[in-house]
């Protein structure tokens, strides 16, 4: 559209004409969209805001007096807020390349203050520590033009004719080549090692093989030899088996003669002697029998003399009570009671007997019991 303008995505629109832009600023200053400008009474400019590159070859004196050439990359850009756009815009913008020539002689000056006060030690071990400082250094007056530096990198450094570098870094060039020679040492070493070791294995593969070849002619010998005495061995093993087979053909045939010797005399000797046991176990055991049949029998018969014996026990202890002075109290019922002790006396006498006469085997055969009635005039009755 006629009069309106769009800048780049990388560039900043300065509309002067008309009134002043933000802060008091002689212009306008529009970023990433249009802005509609009238012809002739508008005036309308573009600054790069994109990235720019200064580079700087200086000769600075170190703090030892030592010149040293330092060559450096310097990233640099506006800056992006309006204060920056501002301020590089009102230095730069009729010769925009000025930034970079500027910006190179700044970070010159500042890197010949930074090495003045450095030893070529720290220059050449620290190079980070001095870019810092260089950065730090000059962030304030790259601020005071608009301008922001991203980066800067130290290329080289160099002390021309002077070799202090070269020195400085003899004793560690020595250092390697020491390094360098006894690793080749090492590895002349270990390739003459494993020469050697190649030689040492080959003489055993070969004193291996002599040996194997050796086991084998041996092995061949022994198959040679055997082969030759397999027939008058196995002869021999085969008469060798005939007379185990002998062997133990007779051991069998007296194993049998023995069984035979057993059934026919053991045996029967054996059986015969246990008919004889058995026998007399039972010739012993009839002859027992007996005995004790006829010791029953004696018993019974002495049983029954007492039992025919009992009336009269009886009767000699009623007539032991016909001259006492007995007084019944309680009628028919005390001379039940009377005759009830004196029946009741009469068994406790027999039993006593009969235990006398078990006891004493004679008077119990011969059978003979004396009962005598003794009275002492007081109603008692004695018994023997």
């Amino acid at each position: 559209m006629f009069g309106y303008r769009v800048p780049a995505p990388d560039e900043a629109m300065l509309i002067s004409g008309g009134r002043r832009g933000l802060g008091g600023a002689p212009f306008r200053v529009v970023t990433g969209h249009g802005k509609f400008v009238l012809p002739v009474f508008r005036k309308t400019r573009f600054l790069t805001l994109a990235m720019c590159e200064s580079e700087v070859a200086e000769t600075c004196v170190t703090r030892q007096g030592i010149a040293l050439t330092v060559k450096a990359v310097i990233a640099f850009k506006v800056g992006n807020d309006h204060e920056s756009i501002v301020n590089a815009g009102q230095r730069f913008l009729s010769d925009q390349d000025q930034m970079s020539i500027l910006t190179g002689r700044i970070f010159a000056g500042h890197l010949r203050s930074i090495i003045g006060s450095m030893t070529v030690e720290e220059i050449v071990t620290e190079r980070q520590k001095l870019a810092t400082e260089v950065l730090e250094t000059s962030k304030t007056e790259m601020a005071k033009i608009g301008l922001s530096v991203d980066s800067l990198q130290i290329q080289s450094i160099d002390d021309g004719d002077t070799g202090y570098i070269e020195a400085m870094s003899a004793p560690h060039k020595a250092a390697i080549q020491r390094q360098a020679q006894i690793a080749q040492a090492q590895a002349t070493q270990a390739s003459v090692e494993a020469q050697q070791a190649a030689a040492r294995n080959q003489a055993e593969y070969a004193r291996q093989t002599a040996v194997v070849q050796a086991e084998y002619s041996a092995q061949v010998d022994r198959a040679q030899a055997q082969a030759a005495q397999a027939g008058p061995l196995a002869q021999a093993h085969a008469q060798q088996e005939v007379l185990a087979a002998q062997t133990e053909l007779a051991l069998r045939a007296a194993e049998l003669r023995q069984q035979q010797l057993v059934a026919e005399i053991v045996k029967p000797a054996e059986a015969e002697a246990e008919r004889i046991r058995v026998l007399a176990v039972a010739d012993a055991e009839r002859m027992r029998i007996q005995a004790a049949a006829a010791a029953s029998h004696d018993r019974v018969a002495l049983d029954r003399m007492l039992i025919d014996q009992l009336p009269q026990i009886v009767k000699e202890a009623a007539a032991g009570l016909s001259g006492a002075n007995v007084n019944v109290l309680n009628g028919a019922d005390g001379l039940s009671e009377i005759a009830a002790g004196l029946v009741s006396q009469g068994l406790t006498i027999l039993d006593s007997v009969r235990k006398n006469l078990g006891e004493d085997g004679a008077a119990a055969s011969s059978g003979a019991v004396e009962v005598r009635r003794r009275g002492n005039g007081d109603g008692k009755v004695d018994i023997d």
